[in-house]
């Protein structure tokens, strides 16, 4: 078929879908992203979507878009700018034209920017382009509502049903602009809405004639030809964070040969981990929804005790309230992996929006001293990796663990090459090593101070336990002053030792550069792309140190961080991270780099920033 007479060529492009949270946005971008993936490219995806279930319609507040970044080489973030918008109403456009590209596409259903569409985006004139300055950007004002009633009028459709159709219109256009076959999406039209033909018949036709339309078009609008990238053989899928998180700890718990127990409460952005995993009871899985959050963690503790391998999941409002029974855990010294989604805050604050605001509430948000392993992810597909790894260190230490992840991770998706779990390190639960009358079940490995685990009720093991401080070896309760600093200290040297099992911190991009920058958790592919970018473009070396383990730090942390004369902690809070350096390591100086938006960074204030940072 011919194509328009000015392609262009991209190594990477930004493709980003708006409209109002029912117009089919998330869903017109993942398939988008999956027909992406399937024809090669690499992808990054940030779906962004409002908080409340119905928001008002035609406003900013109700706007939902979904951004994905495809390239032929490796890419680590969404794009902090789009080539091409698809604004389905006045509102989309006026909250996302600022977010493409100078020259970029922009493709507009012109049938929802009448009068009344204009006012309830907050425009004051008539004209859209003029009033946001967008008149030499590539303009594509396509009738994308009436087309799609043009179509179906003869189908028997309700209004409806119809307008709902609407999407496929618009994607078929976008697959015309990059040239992307129609053959994965119309077998999934076909899979989705297998028990309504009628609404099969009507996607499929719009999508087709969306991508007509491109045909038509073609002549006075550019599209876009981006190669496959080179990837390593083998299987592939499109994974967001959340579910990484669930397969990560079935993984674990096959590893570990225990039966896997979720004890939560839906909170957004975390449910989905907890549906993922009510779906696997072919491979063992017990989900417990329970009433609220608190439950929700003391079943995952009391499926502890019965000897499984306990989760429980949750976002910033649920860890506060978990909180207390976190401690119980600690005291009891039992597995338990809590993840944490962090949304923006306080309270309620922005749930569909992602922050890091929740460090410190990790690491010392409960009563007491109360010291457990706190990890982070940095990408949406190695969620599997650390929620293997934090299921591995829960069981293998006697101790919870609580994962962070976060918004943007969590709904963000990759390709991601499914493992062989013959790769992974087998998970040995420690079990007592001398008869059941010799044995105290707080007796511990001299190497590692971790003691015992034993399922309640097993003959000859009998022994009490519970939130009371314990005597350092019976478990019985005690009051002995000298007694509870001793089970004090040592609750915290066994977490200290955890450092001898995790991997040293090691230094990406440019280890002889002046300054490091430093990162944690769901910022990795945005300092990383900064890093690399400014060195490519610039020549200037910047280091990086991105941690995914917090507490405890890996070994070499001081050894890393003394090596340079500036460092910049870069993290979406106020400095949660960078107190915790200062706090470690008091004699090292740390700047900071802060963005509390409920957004990501971008790659371009980064980089302005490293740059000015070196020329002070």
């Amino acid at each position: 078929m011919a194509r328009s007479s000015k392609i262009i060529e991209r190594d990477e492009v930004v493709v980003r879908f708006s409209g109002d949270s029912g117009d089919g946005m998330q869903l017109s971008g993942s398939l988008f992203s999956n027909a992406s993936a399937i024809f090669g490219n690499d992808i990054s995806t940030f779906p962004d979507y409002p908080a409340e279930i119905r928001a008002p319609q035609g406003t900013i507040g109700g706007v939902s878009g979904f951004q994905v970044h495809l390239g032929r080489t490796e890419v680590y973030t969404p794009g902090d700018y789009a080539d091409v918008l698809v604004a389905m109403n006045p509102a989309a456009l006026k909250a996302n034209g600022k977010w493409v590209k100078h020259g970029g596409t922009i493709i507009m259903d012109v049938d929802s920017f009448d009068e009344k569409g204009m006012r309830k985006a907050g425009y004051v004139s008539d004209d859209p382009i003029v009033e946001d300055k967008l008149g030499d950007y590539n303009i594509i004002k396509a009738p994308i509502t009436a087309l799609t009633k043009e179509s179906l009028k003869d189908m028997g459709l309700d209004n409806k049903s119809i307008l709902r159709s609407k999407n496929m219109y618009a994607l078929g256009l976008v697959y015309w602009l990059f040239d992307r076959p129609l053959e994965h999406t119309n077998k999934y039209i076909k899979k989705k809405f297998a028990k309504n033909p009628a609404i099969v018949e009507a996607n499929l036709k719009v999508l087709k004639e969306g991508f007509d339309y491109g045909v038509i078009i073609q002549a006075v609008t550019p599209s876009y030809h981006i190669n496959p990238a080179s990837i390593k053989p083998g299987k592939y899928r499109n994974l967001n964070g959340n579910t990484a998180v669930a397969w990560g700890l079935i993984a674990a718990a096959q590893k570990a040969n225990l039966e896997l127990f979720l004890g939560s409460y839906p909170i957004t952005p975390a449910t989905e981990i907890m549906q993922e995993l009510s779906a696997r009871k072919d491979l063992g899985v017990k989900v417990f929804q329970a009433e609220d959050e608190i439950a929700g963690i003391c079943t995952a503790i009391g499926a502890s005790f019965a000897g499984d391998m306990a989760v429980t999941s949750t976002s910033g409002p649920g860890l506060a309230l978990k909180g207390e029974a976190i401690g119980l855990a600690v005291i009891a010294e039992l597995p338990l992996v809590i993840v944490n989604v962090q949304r923006g805050g306080p309270s309620t604050g922005l749930p569909t929006k992602t922050e890091q605001s929740d460090l410190m509430q990790a690491l010392h948000g409960r009563n007491g001293e109360s010291p457990c392993v706190v990890m982070a992810a940095s990408s949406p597909i190695n969620c599997f990796e650390y929620a293997f790894y934090a299921a591995k260190i829960a069981v293998e230490h006697m101790t919870p663990v609580i994962l962070l992840t976060d918004g943007f991770l969590a709904n963000g998706t990759q390709p991601w090459r499914i493992p062989d779990l013959k790769d992974y390190p087998e998970i040995k639960a420690v079990r007592p090593t001398v008869a059941g009358k010799d044995w105290l079940p707080y007796m511990r490995d001299p190497e590692t101070l971790v003691r015992s685990w034993v399922k309640l009720g097993t003959p000859d093991y009998m022994h009490r336990i519970g939130g009371l401080e314990k005597d350092e070896e019976s478990g019985a309760v005690s009051y002995d002053a000298q007694n509870h600093e001793k089970m004090v200290q040592t609750r915290a040297d066994k977490i200290k030792k955890i450092e001898d099992f995790i991997p040293e911190q090691d230094i990406l991009g440019h280890a002889d550069s002046d300054l490091l920058v430093v990162g944690w958790g769901g910022t990795f592919g945005h300092l990383y792309t900064a890093v690399e970018e400014l060195y490519s473009e610039s020549k200037i070396k910047v280091a990086l140190a991105h941690f995914n383990y917090i507490n405890p730090l890996p070994k070499n942390t001081y050894d890393v961080l003394k090596g340079y004369k500036k460092i910049v902690v870069c993290e979406l809070n106020m400095g949660q991270f960078a107190n915790h350096l200062r706090m470690t390591f008091p004699e090292i100086p740390y700047l900071q780099y802060n963005k509390v938006q409920g957004l990501p960074f971008t790659v371009v204030e980064l980089k302005a920033h490293f740059t000015k940072l070196l020329e002070e």
